[in-house]
């Protein structure tokens, strides 16, 4: 039976949180994009009001 060194030992304990971080990262970060695409459709230029500009026309240029 081969004896385990501590390096094993640590990297075995260090897996499962790398991967743990990695997912919740990734989860995140589709979070995030959904948040982003709401906002863009939010603030979309069909759902907001329409402003009247009214230009004069003796304008010179």
């Amino acid at each position: 039976m081969q004896k385990l060194k501590p390096e094993d030992v640590l990297l075995s304990v260090a897996t499962v949180p790398l991967l743990a971080g990695l997912v919740a990262a990734r989860a995140i970060a589709q979070v995030m994009v959904s948040v982003g695409q709401s906002s863009e459709e939010l603030f979309r230029g069909d759902r907001l009001p329409t402003l009247h500009v009214h230009s004069s026309h003796n304008s010179s240029v």
